[in-house]
């Protein structure tokens, strides 16, 4: 009695599966449409079929010895003789042709695989379709896992014409029609729908109870409110089941039909706020009554139930769980007391976990350990939070936020590391090795933020500290950041002194990846002294070094620096061919900040080459680099940024403030991809001689569209992008809806045309 909204893929992808298979499962978690989906598979396909379709629905059945019978009563098999029930439905369908859809069979899957290979045995002209939680487990299946609907992506300002696409923001529009006449999608209440259908996972049970509480409060009222979810969304369809009336009542039939060992691990996955690894939940929830090497079997039976999701974007299975799935759990273990236990214990692995990155940061596995670093960026957050709670003056919280140094700079992850580190120094106030390790890495941030001035106060501690404690390397580490931050006052001389210094205790301490770091910015403080060759030496014994350990984050700026120096001696080809090869490096590394510097140099050279309007347009994307990061060239010293604001002046003196101003707009709201891309001359989404065509699309969805037309799978967009296949498969869904297209093909060709 209600409409159908989207899952165009997912039938598609559903009829594809009963084509090739005699048995196809719908898997997916409570009310995320699995019956809805088949009622219109079922309706789609019924006139495929010589005897249509027929129904059995095993809600309502709780006995798995009256599961035969029920079959039998939906299927009208009318023999009444004492024979096993079994049996007659064998003989009722031995030559019918027909689509058998089994409906709800969670509850009893060894009853309902009894009787499905008992039908697929006696009937080779029978197609079925199960729905359940988890799949039969039979020879022959093919399952197919339902995602949740669509959601809009996470962020602010959003607008109605924007959001209306997604299959969650339809569903819930729709059914808030039904329940308050008139409701409209509009620009003011487009944030509040979007965060409600992101906050509800996009599953459509939620979404259709949030949709009947609108009839009392607005979107944003809701919002306010969904952190009690299990309250708040009931009163759904009076005629739906019991267990789909409320979203309480959804989720504890799954918990009811799982073993104690399958809850408490349910419980203890609560602690993860995003996406893990098998290391981790072994880690973390692997101990006291559920053994470590017990987590992999009772995690792939939460997997088969469809309580803990995977993600297949990388090399490494992931695992994630929904948001209502985890709240539901976070409840569990605060009833049987392991909260604290646990935030411990995920506090302690990636506290664990970090100090290997920091320690094996200088070598081959450097973009590997990036990537994890990105991708485990909630657990981070998460435990350090924690932690800063619990045990702010603990060590521990303090070395963490430390080993995390190279994720918050080269990971663009500047405010979030700065804001954490200073709640420590705050906090923790001891004259220790550990609060003089916070120090400089909180002056290191604060430099990269433009903030010279608490840098400057941090280091007149940490120099302090280190006198107490007589520590070496700690004075080291001191000298080393007082030297960056002499180099952006403009002092190069100091700079070069305390870099010199720096090196040496670093060298000596066998710290590679420390003297790498301070080596390029060495070079760039003799640049700015007037000692390009002395730069360019400094620069090559770098890229030597850093060769030798195949580590690729200090090489990067390294060849950026070469091209400050190639530029500054008037080889402007050897400044692009460097910068490039450095923006080369940041296809995969994603560092912001070299990457906007890189971009910076190349706008340099195009304005001193006769090239203003390709000058403009780089100045753009680098403008765009350095607002996702939150900083800009001026935090990088008067002399860097010098060069800088001369080559821009030429550029709009060349082409006048207002084409100028133009040209650097079409860069604006550049992803860093998109960015690099544009750079190298690879990308196609600004042209360099008029103006662009206007796209339906955001940035990131025309760049997965034009990966598509490369020919490449969404898994393979996923690998290419770092991000998960569930995004990419998100993305390509609202494609397909704001081009009208029903297929990739179609994607492609789209592509082609604005290419030619």
């Amino acid at each position: 009695m209600t409409s159908f909204v989207g899952r165009r893929r997912e039938l598609d992808a559903a009829r594809a599966c009963l084509q090739h298979a005699h048995l196809v499962s719908l898997i997916g978690p409570g009310g995320v449409g699995k019956t809805r989906l088949a009622e219109e598979l079922a309706a789609r396909s019924a006139r495929a079929f010589r005897d249509s379709v027929r129904w059995i629905d095993l809600a309502a059945v709780r006995d798995p010895d009256t599961v035969p019978s029920a079959a039998a009563a939906a299927l009208g098999v009318t023999d009444q003789s004492n024979r096993p029930v079994l049996d007659k439905l064998a003989d009722h369908t031995r030559s019918r042709h027909m689509l058998i859809v089994v409906d709800n069979c969670e509850h009893l899957l060894p009853a309902v695989i009894t009787l499905v290979t008992t039908l697929l045995d006696a009937a080779p002209e029978i197609r079925i379709v199960t729905t359940s939680r988890e799949p039969l487990g039979i020879a022959g299946e093919q399952t197919y896992v339902l995602p949740p609907l669509g959601t809009p992506p996470a962020g602010t300002g959003c607008r109605a014409v924007d959001i209306a696409p997604f299959e969650a923001v339809t569903l819930l529009v729709e059914r808030a029609r039904n329940t308050v006449s008139g409701f409209e999608l509009t620009d003011a209440n487009a944030d509040a729908v979007a965060q409600l259908c992101r906050s509800l996972d996009g599953i459509p049970l939620a979404v259709e109870l949030a949709a009947t509480r609108l009839r009392s409060l607005s979107p944003s009222q809701l919002v306010e409110r969904i952190d009690r979810r299990f309250a708040l969304l009931t009163g759904g369809n009076r005629s739906a089941l019991p267990r789909q009336q409320t979203l309480r009542a959804l989720i504890d039939w799954s918990h009811d039909l799982c073993s104690d060992d399958e809850r408490l691990l349910w419980a203890r996955l609560s602690v993860f706020p995003g996406s893990f690894d098998l290391e981790a939940a072994e880690a973390v929830c692997g101990f006291g009554a559920l053994p470590e090497d017990e987590i992999v079997d009772l995690l792939d039976r939460l997997v088969a139930k469809s309580l803990v999701g995977t993600d297949r974007a990388t090399e490494d299975l992931r695992y994630l769980q929904l948001m209502t799935v985890r709240e539901y759990g976070a409840e569990l273990a605060e009833s049987i007391g392991e909260t604290a236990e646990l935030f411990r214990r995920h506090r302690d692995h990636y506290a664990a976990r970090a100090a290997r990155s920091a320690q094996d940061w200088c070598g081959s596995t450097q973009r590997e350990i990036l990537t994890r670093l990105r991708i485990d960026h909630p657990n981070h957050i998460a435990a350090l939070d924690w932690s800063l709670r619990e045990e702010s003056s603990s060590p521990t919280t303090a070395e963490f936020a430390v080993a995390l140094r190279y994720h918050w700079i080269a990971g663009g992850n500047l405010a979030d590391g700065r804001s954490r580190i200073e709640r420590i120094l705050h906090s923790a106030t001891d004259p220790v090795r550990e609060r003089g390790d916070a120090l400089w890495v909180a002056a290191w941030i604060a430099l990269i933020q433009g903030d010279h001035d608490a840098a400057e106060q941090h280091l007149i501690e940490c120099h302090s500290l280190a006198a107490t404690l007589a520590d070496d390397r700690l004075r080291a580490h001191a000298d080393h950041w007082a030297a960056l931050h002499a180099l952006f006052r403009g002092r190069t001389a100091d700079a070069i002194a305390g870099y010199e210094s720096a090196i040496g205790v670093h060298r000596a301490h066998g710290d590679t990846a420390a003297v790498l770091t301070a080596s390029f910015q060495l070079a760039m403080a003799q640049i700015y002294d007037g000692r390009a060759d002395d730069a360019l030496t400094t620069c090559n014994a770098v890229l030597d070094l850093s060769g030798r350990y195949g580590e690729n984050w200090n090489r990067a700026y390294s060849l950026w620096v070469s091209s400050l120096v190639h530029l500054h001696q008037g080889a402007s080809g050897a400044a692009v061919d460097a910068a490039r090869d450095a923006l080369r490096i940041q296809r995969s590394y994603k560092d912001k900040i070299c990457t906007a510097l890189s971009i910076e140099v190349l706008a340099w050279t195009c304005a001193g080459s006769g090239d203003p309007r390709r000058s403009a347009q780089l100045f753009g994307a680098a403008d765009a680099v350095w607002t996702r990061l939150g900083t800009d060239i001026a935090a990088f010293g008067p002399h860097v940024t010098d060069d800088s604001r001369a080559a821009r002046r030429r550029a709009v003196d060349a082409l006048g403030e207002a084409a100028f101003g133009k040209l650097a707009a079409e860069q604006a709201g550049t992803t860093i991809d998109e960015a690099v891309a544009f750079a190298l001359g690879e990308s196609t989404t600004a042209e360099t001689t008029g103006p662009k065509t206007v796209s339906p699309l955001t940035k990131r969805e025309l760049e997965i569209a034009m990966l598509i037309a490369e020919g490449r799978s969404n898994r393979a967009v996923a690998e290419h992008l770092v991000i998960s296949s569930r995004t990419v498969d998100g993305h390509v869904e609202r494609i397909l809806a704001k081009l009208g297209f029903a297929s990739r093909t179609q994607i492609a060709a789209w592509v082609a045309a604005r290419t030619t």
